[in-house]
């Protein structure tokens, strides 16, 4: 009679990952985002928190003219005068305290810093927040800043070629990028593609941008998005360029980053040590003629067309 063998046993998985380190990532905030608009503005420092924008007034007074050769003319006498209101913009805070307890700092800190990873995410988070309010804010914002007669609608109500034209009469000196949300550009693309003109692309920051005659779209997710409807901004930036610029404070105490500040502000008694982050800044839009919008956009135009996208 023969023996049945005993059943082979070996250390199962579940056991043997008790004993082995684990690879640890530090916290994925899936609210970052790229940021471009931060990335294109020009920013300027500002003394006190305050930037002056100064104004010609009446600039078509201004008087020349061309002499003719071998002749006498009598040339006008003119000179340029200023507006003696000019707007100011004042640099706002994003902030916010942190609030981090010693134990949690002294005891869970390897293989990564917690305290360097909470200020990491909360200032990722502020800047996000800056982003909104370079476009958003009622009073600074891009889209608070755009004159009556820099605004404009869709001809068809999904975002067109034509539309984009159009924003190009509007910001025709040096046009820098479009502004827009993804889901815009991606409405764009498939108008501009069902018209049999797909819109080249072109790489920025080593990332790819689609194109239109030439100037990018660029996406933020912090425009806004309503009721199936968003907008398209087109901007000049730059200060030669009379355009828009970004404001900041230099040199503040404890500046991580052009604006930005860190700063410790102790240990209270219940152990918790706490760091007040702000960042301050604005917005100037220096001539009327630096930003446009194509307003009241449908990004869903394009189940117009079922046919086009089966």
């Amino acid at each position: 009679m023969t023996s049945t063998p005993a059943a082979l046993t070996t250390l199962g998985d579940n056991a043997a990952r008790q004993l082995a380190n684990a690879t640890k990532t530090t916290a994925q905030l899936s609210t970052i985002s790229p940021r471009w608009l931060t990335h294109l503005l020009q920013w300027v420092p500002v003394e006190a928190g305050i930037f002056r924008l100064n104004t010609v007034k009446d600039p078509e007074s201004i008087k020349v003219t061309c002499t003719a050769r071998q002749t006498e003319n009598q040339l006008p006498r003119t000179f340029v005068n200023y507006d003696e209101k000019p707007r100011e913009f004042f640099l706002n805070a994003v902030s916010t305290i942190l609030d981090v307890h010693t134990r949690v700092s002294d005891l869970y800190s390897s293989p990564h810093d917690q305290i360097k990873e909470q200020l990491r995410l909360t200032i990722e988070t502020i800047k996000e927040n800056q982003e909104s309010e370079l476009i958003n804010n009622p009073d600074y914002g891009l889209l608070s800043q755009v004159t009556d007669e820099q605004r404009i609608f869709p001809l068809t109500g999904a975002p067109t070629p034509d539309d984009l034209d159009e924003l190009l009469t509007k910001v025709w000196k040096e046009p820098a990028f479009f502004l827009a949300h993804p889901l815009t550009i991606a409405a764009f693309g498939r108008e501009a593609t069902r018209r049999g003109t797909p819109p080249p692309t072109i790489s920025l920051f080593g990332s790819q941008f689609i194109t239109w005659r030439g100037i990018p779209l660029i996406p933020s997710d912090k425009v806004p998005v309503a009721d199936g409807k968003s907008k398209i901004l087109l901007i000049r930036v730059g200060d030669k360029r009379q355009g828009v610029v970004g404001l900041y404070q230099p040199g503040l105490p404890g500046e991580q980053s052009p604006g930005l500040s860190v700063r410790f502000m102790g240990i209270n008694d219940q152990a918790i040590s706490s760091y007040l982050i702000s960042l301050y800044c604005s917005l100037a839009v220096l001539t009327p003629d630096a930003v446009a919008v194509l307003d009241d956009v449908e990004i869903n135009k394009y189940h117009d067309y079922p046919d086009t996208y089966k």
